[in-house]
């Protein structure tokens, strides 16, 4: 497979600039390990500032440092999803998330508020206080919380602009935008380049050639899978497939993902005219490999797939398609024939200049333990079965 002369894409000015990415990906290792990040949002022209610790690894000691950045006597805030509030008696609005304060500092710790935050514990109250819309700061941390395949709940401390730098300067603590964060996504696929590339023979491909693209925050790989060498002046036979632990590689009978992979390396392979598989980085829809067990955790107290993943704050697919699309941009293809029976990933390229010229059906049968599932993919999520 020769390496296609397209140059990688590089961030411009309306994307995240790289060295963002990088303090992105550093605060997302940040959070990931407990430690607190600073975020900062605009509203009404006002620069909005919280400290941040996301609130599934919240230690004693986190949350001792989180209090002592906050005024006297101010507790804490925790952000956490409208149904997890709703499931603790509070009757919210149609935000998506939503802050509580308790009234008395003393009357939540980390373990409390590490209960609050997991929506797998049943509670049977709340200490006194009080429900607040979030800001956007706390709205950009929840999207943090995301990005660290984290539960998506934050605890939060008010910052006062001239607490700001101390912050920084003392305790080296990362400061980030709101912007930098909700943009760092499509601005990571963007700085995709290419990093590896070598011949592996598929047990139903022989002439396959794995490509490895790393963006440029170091942050997880997307891999190429192509086979034999398809013409790029035609559509190319792709499949778009997300990263299934328990599918592709230890056969779990929960999903239909295993047989979709294996399945779409031999129908390209038999093909004849070469083909495409992009393997991304966005297992269990985008939420990742924990969450996910959490989600099938909840499908079995009977949440479907989409509900259980609602369930735990997230988005029912929160997946995106930009780095397929420039991954394709990279290897010198435009216009593809994809491998799928999910009306989204169409519109997903398409929406990233990559044309769709043909739906190749995608179909395989259930296997006794995945019938509801693939049920509610039809039903709610419009697969083409």
């Amino acid at each position: 497979m020769t390496q296609s002369s397209a140059a990688p894409a590089r961030n411009n000015a309306n994307l995240t600039p790289a060295t963002d990415l990088v303090t992105v990906s550093r605060a997302v290792a940040d959070l990931r390990r407990g430690e607190i990040v600073l975020v900062q949002g605009h509203e009404n022209g006002e620069a909005h500032n919280v400290a941040v610790i996301a609130a599934e690894p919240l230690s004693r000691i986190g949350f001792d440092r989180l209090c002592d950045i906050a005024s006297d006597g101010v507790s804490p805030a925790i952000v956490i999803p409208r149904v997890r509030a709703k499931s603790l008696g509070q009757a919210c609005k149609n935000d998506p998330f939503i802050a509580f304060v308790s009234e008395d500092r003393t009357a939540i710790d980390a373990d409390r508020l590490g209960q609050i935050a997991n929506p797998l514990l049943d509670l049977d109250a709340l200490p006194k206080g009080d429900w607040r819309p979030v800001s956007v700061a706390e709205s950009a941390a929840i999207r943090l919380a995301k990005l660290a395949r984290l539960l998506p709940a934050v605890v939060t401390v008010a910052v006062a602009a001239d607490q700001l730098e101390s912050l920084v300067r003392v305790q080296n603590l990362l400061v980030l935008q709101s912007e930098s964060i909700n943009g760092y996504e499509n601005a990571s696929a963007a700085s995709l380049r290419q990093v590896s590339e070598a011949r592996v023979p598929l047990e139903d491909a022989e002439n396959a050639t794995v490509i490895a693209f790393r963006p440029e925050d170091g942050g997880q790989e997307h891999l190429a899978i192509v086979i034999d060498e398809p013409a790029k002046d035609k559509p190319v036979l792709i499949r778009l497939h997300s990263e299934c632990f328990t599918g592709d590689l230890i056969g779990s009978l929960r999903c239909d993902c295993g047989p979709q992979l294996r399945g779409a390396i031999s129908e390209i392979a038999r093909n004849g005219q070469g083909g495409i598989v992009l393997y991304l980085r966005q297992e269990g829809r985008g939420i990742g490999l924990v969450n996910k067990l959490r989600a099938y955790a909840l499908q079995d107290r009977g949440f479907d797939t989409l509900d259980a993943n609602e369930e735990l704050g997230f988005d029912a697919d929160e997946r995106v398609y930009r780095p397929a699309a420039e991954m394709l941009r990279q290897l010198g293809f435009e216009s593809v024939r994809l491998l799928t029976n999910n009306p989204e990933k169409m519109t997903g390229l398409e929406s990233w200049g990559v044309k769709v010229s043909e739906r190749v059906p995608h179909k395989f049968p259930s296997n006794g333990h995945n019938e509801f599932y693939l049920q509610t993919k039809k039903d709610r999520a419009g697969h083409l079965f």
